[in-house]
């Protein structure tokens, strides 16, 4: 018996990390072997690629990084003339129709017009995005921003000036469906959310930068014109930028252009760590294969959002996000931001520059998003935002129940609190109406999907703004803003509890993965992570997130 004693190895502390190096032994050594047959694959795409001849207007830098940011920066900046184009409109809103003798119905279809163009616009994203390509349906959008804001600065009557607005509105429509989707296709996944939403930011940016140039030309003679036609600069200047930003590289796999695909990743992303050649080989095979099951059974991929539960989950849950953004009145505030600002007691040229108010806390909301939403997560982001912009709207409906005339200051500082608020936590919120619907479609479906979203977007828009006016006047102020508005943003909270999943860190192709799983099993998940966030409050473990780590 002693002798088998002596043989037993006593189970110490010694055996597992023993066990742990071996098995991290094995690990290295199946990544290195991966590693070494993609570099093999990766090697047949480059001798293939130097054969072929090299594209006219090609830039490249030896670090792909920044190509990455420069691609995000030039095509981001469609975002800033959508919200330049938002913005001008309210300072013009000011002077426009006197000079153009316009009655209150063509004044709001001329407000109108624009959504009402983008819906427009969303509706070509499909056949442009599919058969002209995502950089090429960017370079579409500026030729109609181009000519929509020609015609509004010469507009001589009602006809030229809502035919302007709706081509303009069109411009809107397609490069707002088209640049998330060319973004969150051309970046890392780690940064997606991040990148995709300085689209947002650029908006935001383009309003304020709208709000100043209506400041600018306030006083001068025909200002309106200078106004609306200022936005010719910009979407000159994104016009030129896009003739040296390359295709993105999902596109060309989509359309089977492996070696220009192979090409452009590595311009932009570049194969020097693991895990881009794992993504890019992934995303070729996801791909491929999506194409093969297509050109074999679907003469019609699009019905796939009536038939196939992964595609419908996307499609519903897309469009929803997008309906909850809108239909909380921010667009129509925003058009209406000069007019509104007059309604409590500012002169003309005062109701100008505290427009820049309300479009500066939008700027300054987003910036938080870009930075941290990546950190904390599409859900967290959502239903951190929504209560924080509903406190805004009780703020702004109690401003409109203040006499002005008696209590001037208190209006002032109640509303202009309220849109602060508001618009300030809005900006964070809204960035998630471009990076959901950019992530959630399957390749083969998402300049589709990106339609459908795109266009109820501009639909919301248009249905809000054109009816702001007469649904003020049989709501009153605060019926609008606290009851109507403040209504959805408190049913959106609850859905988004519910029913919204979380996408952060995740490729386009484990995106893809989790909206094939069942919806029960997406809204188990759901509110398992939201009981586990209420007990983690209860216990104070949530302050981990936000505070330094403690000294030891």
């Amino acid at each position: 018996m002693s002798d088998v004693k002596d043989i037993e190895m006593p189970a110490d502390h010694k055996e597992a990390p023993i066990a742990f190096e071996m098995d991290h032994v094995d690990q290295k050594v199946d990544d290195e072997i991966n590693e070494a047959a993609m570099d093999a694959e990766l090697a047949q795409l480059e001798e293939r690629l130097q054969a072929l001849p090299k594209p006219k207007f090609e830039v490249t830098f030896s670090n792909p990084a920044i190509y990455t940011y420069m691609l995000v920066a030039f095509a981001s900046m469609g975002g800033l003339l959508s919200g330049l184009d938002q913005s001008l409109i309210s300072g013009a809103n000011l002077f426009l129709p006197g000079d153009l003798h316009l009655s209150s119905g063509q004044a709001s279809l001329v407000n109108g017009g624009m959504p009402l163009g983008a819906v427009a616009g969303a509706l070509i994203l499909s056949p442009s995005n599919e058969y002209l390509g995502r950089r090429m349906s960017i370079i579409l959008s500026c030729v109609l921003y181009t000519i929509g804001a020609a015609l509004e600065a010469g507009a001589m009557n009602f006809g030229m000036m809502f035919a302007g607005r709706m081509i303009l509105g069109a411009g809107v429509g397609l490069e707002g469906g088209t640049v998330p989707v060319y973004v969150a296709e051309s970046v890392p996944s780690k940064i997606r959310g991040n990148l995709v939403s300085l689209y947002q930011l650029n908006i935001a940016l383009g309003e304020v930068l709208g709000y100043a140039v209506a400041a600018i030309f306030i006083g001068v003679d025909g200002n309106w014109r200078y106004i609306l036609g200022s936005s010719l600069v910009f979407s000159t200047i994104l016009l030129v930028g896009m003739f040296f930003l390359p295709e993105s590289p999902r596109y060309l796999m989509h359309k089977g252009h492996e070696i220009e695909a192979y090409g452009v990743w590595k311009r932009i992303r570049g194969f020097g760590d693991f895990a881009a050649k794992d993504e890019f080989l992934g995303m070729r095979q996801a791909v491929q294969q999506e194409c093969e099951e297509q050109a074999q059974t679907k003469q019609y991929p699009w019905m796939d959002f009536f038939t196939d539960p992964r595609a419908r989950r996307a499609i519903v849950y897309a469009n929803v996000m997008i309906f909850l953004g809108q239909f909380t009145g921010v667009n129509a505030i925003m058009y209406y931001m000069s007019t509104l600002m007059e309604a409590i007691g500012f002169d003309e040229k005062t109701s100008v520059f505290m427009s820049l108010v309300g479009g500066g806390s939008l700027l300054i909301g987003t910036i938080p998003a870009v930075m941290y939403m990546e950190r904390f997560g599409r859900r967290y982001w959502a239903n951190a935002m929504l209560p924080g912009f509903f406190i805004g709207l009780v703020l702004v409906g109690v401003g409109y129940t203040i006499d002005y005339n008696k209590h001037p200051a208190a209006a002032e500082g109640v509303y202009l609190t309220g849109i602060v608020l508001y618009m300030g936590f809005f900006g964070s919120y809204a960035c998630l109406t471009w990076v959901v619907p950019s992530e959630v479609f399957p390749t083969y479906l998402r300049h589709y999907g990106m339609t459908t979203a795109d266009a109820n977007l501009f639909l919301c828009s248009f249905i809000v703004t054109y009816n702001f006016t007469k649904m003020m006047d049989s709501m009153t102020r605060i019926g609008l803003t606290l009851g109507f508005y403040g209504g959805i943003a408190v049913i959106g909270w609850f859905y988004q509890i519910i029913f919204m999943p979380e996408t952060k860190n995740l490729t386009l192709e484990e995106i893809d993965e989790l909206f094939s799983k069942p919806t029960s099993v997406i809204v188990k998940q759901n509110l398992k992570q939201t009981s586990q966030v209420i007990h983690d409050l209860s216990r104070l473990r949530f302050r981990k997130v936000f505070s330094p780590e403690p000294y030891k």
